[in-house]
């Protein structure tokens, strides 16, 4: 006979499981006819669980541990179906890929599956239809917290300036922030202004970056701070919806408002008269072209570039245009293309060619190393949750961790190795010194149109860095 452990659990949220008794009777009937034990101590129950995750089931948690043991109980776990071990398909394969390793079969007893890989696939086949029925279950929960908006009661995690208590929001410490971005708004500070100096005083949004100009347009227009619950009728949020309730449903809520109503109606006006005045300049945005366009780089944050003010063409880095970066990087177009031809042209003459990190192709023939490194940095996620769920203890865990971090600094070594040959091998530099001087002709030719000419730039040039405190160009070449 076969020591086998059971796995029963029901949820509250369909009415045609069997009960748990009726789980664990099947079970054991199966069990006795298939030359199976199963010991009480081995039966594992979770009572009005949820599958979607293993996170928040105790005795699923305790019975991988026990499998996971050198000397485990048990060498199978029996399950009613698939869906009473997991609903979510990946980690339902984590979690049996991890069995496996310790020699521990999952078995449905009423699924039965044919041995070799016909077998897995109609595993897989299960799998996705219970997840399909969790996704279709989420929809369920999603009209459920549409009728609780509906009723004034609070589904979601509170705005900045809240805590929830209950079903209801009260303010905390950060309300004082908010009624000041309305006054300074109101006052005539700009958006983009206010982000930044919160930033330097050391204010962080709710998941602890710092704040920028979006963020504090969405504070203006967040209807939460007038006692109103918003709630989009596809469960999500979005920054461009501010007060209108077209595609959400707005409520009366039964918390303590922030900003009185005249002030929100002030704001709102100012907010619309504003967009208003600039929508004409923001189309120009949209069409223009320029020759750097998309190459140019901040120092100080390593973000893009951007077109700015059309009356006197210039790039600003765009988190500082957005008060998320503290050090502004403004330079006139016309500026930046004579300094970079003038880079162009020394670096051909003197065949110069400062190449871009991780920009060199490799042969076909070489492994994609971006990619064999994402799935080592995939499991150290996985290992963590397994840790944080009390699958892995601190030990296991940081035992794995190191195993896989080093996995990935030899997988960079090699990367970086194959790099350094294929640059050996990629770059004649007399040949590339032709080509930067055939980019160049159509560069200073005034008849090429600025995108032709930013299409020609981007085959020699990966990048540029806006070096602010030398005020130089730095071009980083591509081969």
């Amino acid at each position: 006979m076969k020591t086998a452990a059971a796995y029963v659990r029901v949820s509250t949220e369909r009415q045609d499981e069997y009960s748990l008794d009726s789980q664990l009777k099947l079970i054991r009937d199966y069990g006795a006819k298939n030359d199976y034990v199963v010991p009480d101590e081995f039966v594992f129950i979770d009572d009005g669980i949820s599958g979607r995750t293993a996170a928040k089931r105790p005795e699923f948690r305790r019975m991988i541990a026990l499998a996971k043991e050198k000397e485990h109980p048990f060498e199978t776990i029996l399950v009613w179906k698939f869906s009473r071990f997991a609903r979510n398909q990946e980690e339902s394969i984590v979690y049996k890929s991890m069995l496996a390793r310790s020699g521990v079969d999952v078995v449905s007893i009423s699924e039965p599956l044919a041995e070799g890989p016909f077998g897995s696939l109609i595993e897989r086949i299960l799998e996705w239809m219970d997840e399909f029925y969790s996704i279709r279950l989420s929809g369920e929960v999603k009209r459920g917290m549409a009728e609780k908006v509906s009723r004034g009661e609070v589904v979601t995690i509170p705005s900045f300036g809240y805590d929830i208590d209950g079903k209801s929001y009260v303010p905390n410490g950060d309300a004082d922030t908010v009624r000041r971005i309305y006054r300074e708004y109101l006052a005539g500070k700009g958006m983009q202004a206010i982000a930044r100096q919160l930033g330097l005083e050391g204010v962080r949004t709710r998941r602890g970056n710092p704040p920028e100009n979006r963020w504090v347009e969405y504070i203006l227009t967040n209807p939460v701070y007038i006692g109103k619950i918003r709630w989009s009728k596809d469960g999500k949020s979005n920054y461009q919806r501010g007060g209108d309730a077209s595609g959400s449903y707005l409520t009366d809520g039964h918390f303590e408002p922030l900003i009185p109503l005249e002030e929100w109606d002030a704001v709102q006006a100012k907010i619309a008269a504003s967009k208003a005045g600039r929508s004409k300049y923001e189309r120009r945005e949209q069409t223009v072209e320029w020759m750097l366009k998309g190459l140019c780089r901040c120092s100080a944050c390593n973000s893009t570039l951007v077109y700015t003010a059309p009356s006197c063409p210039s790039m600003q880095c765009y988190k500082y245009a957005h008060g998320n970066c503290q050090t502004s990087h403004s330079l006139s177009i016309a500026k930046a293309n004579r300094q970079t031809i003038a880079a162009l042209e020394f670096a051909s003459a003197n065949y110069v060619f400062p190449l871009a990190p991780h920009t060199v192709k490799l042969d076909a023939a070489a492994p994609d190393y971006e990619h064999l490194i994402a799935v080592e940095r995939l499991k150290i996620r996985r290992i963590q949750e397994a840790y944080e769920a009390e699958i892995y203890t601190l030990q296991e865990y940081a035992q794995r961790k190191k195993e896989i971090s080093k996995k990935i600094e030899e997988l960079e070594q090699q990367a970086e190795q194959k790099r350094s040959e294929a640059r050996a091998q990629a770059l004649d530099p007399v040949a590339f010194a032709k080509k930067v001087q055939d980019v160049l002709r159509i560069l200073k030719d005034p008849m090429q149109s600025e995108s032709a000419k930013n299409a020609a730039l981007k085959t020699v040039v990966s990048y540029i860095v806006y070096e602010k405190p030398a005020k130089r160009l730095a071009v980083y070449f591509y081969v």
